[in-house]
């Protein structure tokens, strides 16, 4: 059977049993009661498959309603507070770092290029910072339970070079946007448009792809040591959208409030496997081995 508890993601690993079929969440995931309340209306989002094609998820629950349907949950509206609140400090964060990767560019049209990245990442972060005094929360305090983190992570992952940079900005933010686009599913419309919104790339993917293809085409032994780096930051941005879920209750009970029969561990280990999937087309995009 399908726990109906409350849970929250930490590292490890989970079995769920559903009839005669056990789904191992080879995720890195496990259960733990957290004492939630139980009745908490949460997005449903099923997948159908098609003949072939990538499963299309249809919103239902939540994710049909607006803003101010969905806030009159106070669970759900602690949620998205702390979804934007994580998002906010993340795009600022990604302002500071690429004008400071701005400094690293061999030439003038590179910086001039990343300086208008970072300009469209604060400018992300300006809308997220005003939806959130929109909902009557301030933004600061909103941001603050993520910083310490997302500071840890870009001290771990600081790039030593040019290339490095490049591969942080394309790789390990891309791996980030793909987790928020799959929590966006459960989110009501106004907030999955605004979320949607502000995780577009900013020209990080055709520049990073251009620029990394070309220093592997002149010297393919960089290829060897960008690919190790970019497994690097797979696994520390990984291991930080586990963190994120696993220590705030409301996020961590919309996130895994899957199917309406209760919490679906299943779903979430297809979400990271979809995750990871993207990271490997990503790579191969690069010219790299995943």
């Amino acid at each position: 059977m399908v726990r109906r508890d409350p849970i929250s993601l930490y590292p490890g690993s989970a079995h769920v049993y559903r009839g005669d079929c056990c789904v191992r969440v080879h995720c890195g995931l496990r259960a733990r009661n957290q004492g939630l309340p139980g009745q908490v209306t949460r997005a449903i989002v099923l997948v159908m498959e098609t003949n072939g094609k990538s499963p299309e998820p249809v919103h239902t629950g939540t994710a049909t309603q607006d803003w101010t349907e969905a806030s009159a949950d106070p669970t759900y509206r602690a949620a998205v507070v702390d979804l934007l609140g994580a998002l906010a400090y993340g795009e600022l964060s990604a302002f500071e770092r690429l004008a400071e990767d701005a400094k690293l560019a061999p030439t003038l049209a590179d910086k001039a290029q990343l300086a208008s990245m970072a300009a469209a990442e604060f400018q992300h972060f300006a809308q997220l910072r005003d939806r959130l005094a929109v909902i009557d929360a301030e933004p600061t305090e909103a941001m603050e339970p993520f910083a310490a983190a997302l500071d840890e992570f870009h001290r771990q992952t600081a790039p030593s070079d040019w290339l490095e940079g490049l591969i942080k900005a394309y790789v390990g933010d891309s791996i980030a946007a793909d987790f928020y686009r799959e929590v966006a599913t459960r989110l009501d419309s106004d907030t999955r448009a605004l979320v949607l919104g502000v995780l577009d790339d900013s020209g990080h993917s055709s520049f990073a792809v251009e620029k990394v293809r070309a220093a592997i085409e002149e010297d393919p032994r960089v290829g060897g040591r960008l690919a190790l780096w970019a497994r690097r930051l797979m696994g520390e941005a990984l291991s930080q959208a586990q963190r994120v879920v696993a220590d705030r209750d409301a996020l961590s009970t919309m996130l895994v409030g899957g199917l309406a029969d209760g919490f679906d561990l299943a779903e979430v280990g297809r979400m990271f496997s979809r995750i990871t999937e993207a990271h490997t087309k990503r790579m191969a995009a690069l010219g790299l081995a995943a």
